[in-house]
């Protein structure tokens, strides 16, 4: 997609330190960079930010460092340094957000199942530190394992990535150059951009409505991805309607 620009090129080298450190660190830098449900003793207020440049294994920075490069520096020669910042920013806030809701509704759900069916506040905490320090966990009459379950991984979820920030630069760049041709490595026709990555948010959103997931690690936050793309879409549908090649920020 032509030149690098100096922006994506300081993103790339943050997340591939970030990564590296975390290969020295181990657990201990999950802990203290990825995002925890706020519920969480581990979670910290430095997460939203520092969970975008953690990456959970080779193949998933590579990927969203190579979608950056693709479609980053492209981007941010047509808008400008600081609105693409902003953005990437922003979407990937944006994307947290929407993941902790997520979290949060699945979270409420079941604690408010566990209470209707008799359970104190004491006994599910009681219940969520016994995993926690052995794995192990006793049933609640009148409960199903499932609600169990969702109550545990909302609590225990950890978010980890860029792709929230991507999916909002790979959003904004489908909006700007909607019929622009691209090509996927398996498939040697082109595909407008309006299309390829909008089937792509169409994928992540019924994943997310769904839980199924038909391609892909089964731990993907699609409501992030979706969270991610919807900011990306709001800013950048304001700012070409608004002509912000007239009004560039530097």
């Amino acid at each position: 997609m032509g030149r690098i620009s100096e922006t994506v090129k300081v993103l790339l080298i943050i997340n591939i330190l970030f990564f590296v450190g975390t290969l020295s660190l181990g657990d201990k830098a999950y802990e203290l960079f990825a995002l925890y449900y706020p519920k969480n003793e581990h979670f910290q207020f430095w997460q939203i930010a520092t969970h975008m440049f953690m990456h959970g294994s080779i193949g998933h920075i590579f990927l969203n460092m190579f979608m950056l490069y693709m479609f980053g520096s492209h981007l941010e020669y047509s808008i400008g340094k600081d609105k693409f910042l902003f953005l990437y920013f922003s979407a990937g806030l944006g994307a947290a957000g929407l993941q902790l809701l997520s979290l949060y509704i699945g979270y409420q759900t079941a604690y408010q199942t566990c209470l209707e069916a008799g359970a104190t506040p004491e006994q599910i905490q009681t219940i969520i530190d016994s995993v926690i320090s052995n794995g192990s966990y006793y049933s609640i009459p009148g409960v199903s394992p499932d609600t169990i379950e969702q109550l545990l991984s909302s609590y225990m979820s950890t978010m980890v990535g860029a792709s929230g920030a991507i999916f909002g630069v790979l959003v904004a760049f489908a909006v700007l150059y909607p019929n622009l041709p691209l090509y996927l490595f398996f498939i040697p026709i082109p595909i407008k951009a309006k299309y390829l990555i909008g089937a792509y948010i169409i994928y992540d959103l019924y994943a997310a409505i769904s839980g199924a997931n038909v391609v892909g690690p089964t731990n993907v936050a699609h409501w992030a991805h979706v969270g991610g793309a919807v900011i990306g879409f709001i800013m950048m549908w304001y700012w070409k309607k608004n002509q912000y090649n007239q009004n560039r920020w530097n």
